[in-house]
């Protein structure tokens, strides 16, 4: 989901209500601790220099089972935030703590923001010589991409 898309369904709603990829709701305590511009600068397996910006979003569960984080202050705290993103439309992406943080995409449906789970890609499967059909994960040992 893009950030305008974001605010068109946080407009559409009375209440926050965020549930993982598993179905399990996130607390309706929750807090939103950071909502940030993410860049990440890399070379793919392929040898291409590429770039990925996105707006983070992170959610934190805390022990004040009072806290609500409306839907007006969520958009308020996006509007503030717009200047680090210099007006791009830029895909939304949810940390949130788990094991460990964990990265998700976000959909809405009825009234619900969901967390989608995020995967690995090879961005260079014609160098790796991988068919789409055969693709589980990059790189082969000794297939020469990696």
């Amino acid at each position: 989901m893009k950030h305008s898309e974001l605010k068109k369904q946080l407009e559409s709603v009375d209440s926050l209500h965020f549930v993982l990829p598993s179905g399990e709701a996130i607390p309706a305590h929750f807090h939103l601790t950071e909502a940030g511009l993410s860049t990440k600068h890399f070379i793919d397996c392929g040898g291409t220099i590429r770039q990925e910006k996105n707006i983070s979003l992170q959610l934190w569960v805390a022990n004040d089972q009072e806290h609500r984080l409306t839907t007006s202050k969520l958009l308020n705290i996006l509007q503030q935030s717009e200047k680090l993103w210099n007006g791009e439309d830029l895909e939304i992406e949810i940390e949130y703590h788990q094991e460990s943080i964990s990265r998700f995409g976000l959909s809405f449906q009825d009234g619900i923001f969901t967390l989608t789970p995020k995967h690995t890609n090879c961005l260079a499967q014609d160098n790796c010589g991988i068919k789409p059909e055969l693709v589980i994960g990059c790189c082969t040992p000794g297939g020469g991409c990696c």
